[in-house]
Order: C-alpha cells, then structure tokens, then sequence
C-alpha cells in the first residue's frame, strides 16, 4: 500500500512538473550572431492580456482549497499510519504435563507410613 501510495505522489509531483507554465518561446531563425539584416527585428516578448477575475463571491477559491487540504492530509495520513513490521510476542510455551499419584510418604510424627496423592509433572 506505501509502494502505491509513493508512486501515485510521485506522478503528481511529475506532472505538475511538466505541465508548470513557464515563458513562451519566440520563434524565429537563427543564422549566427544576431543577423536580423534579411528578416527585420526579432518579434517583440508575448505578454498575456489582464485577466478578469471570475469568482463573484461564491467560494470557489476557498472551496478548492479545502478540498486540497483534505486530499493532503488523507494521504498523508495513510503514509504515517503504514507503520511497516511490527515485534509480536511469541506465544508462550505450552503447559507441562502433569498429573496425580498415589504415594507413600513417610509419617514424621509417629515414624509410620501413609498415601497421599502428590502432582507429578514432566
């Protein structure tokens, strides 16, 4: 999911790349160290015309900003949250095998002998 996610920020950032507006080029011939003589003066820099702004108070800036802002932060988030490995506990060992038996023990008080059932475990 991370390989995806980078991949996809990193054919954004690409694109945004290619496609960012820089100076228009001027066309025109090229015969050495400035030869305008045969085709008069170079052309003069292209300037974009004023534009009018179009938003007329309806929230379209403030709306694309928000929505920018949320794009980010949930792909963000999903870049944070993917934790990668993780140490899990091992689980514990399995209990020993234990039973009961009957034995005799020896009597302390009177020197004699009795049974008494004592756990025996592997």
């Amino acid at each position: 999911m991370k390989k995806i996610l980078l991949a996809t920020l990193a054919a954004v950032i690409a694109s945004g790349a290619v496609l960012t507006s820089v100076q228009t080029a001027s066309a025109q011939y090229y015969d050495g160290p400035y030869r305008y003589d045969r085709r008069g003066p170079p052309p003069p820099p292209y300037r974009d015309p004023p534009r009018k702004q179009r938003h007329h108070g309806n929230g379209s800036v403030i709306a694309g900003g928000i929505a920018a802002g949320i794009l980010g932060g949930v792909i963000a988030g999903a870049l944070a949250n993917d934790s990668g490995p993780r140490y899990v506990e091992p689980p514990p060992p399995p209990p020993p095998r234990c039973w009961f038996e009957d034995r005799q023990v020896r009597n302390s008080y009177d020197g004699g002998w009795h049974m008494e059932s004592m756990r025996v475990c592997q």
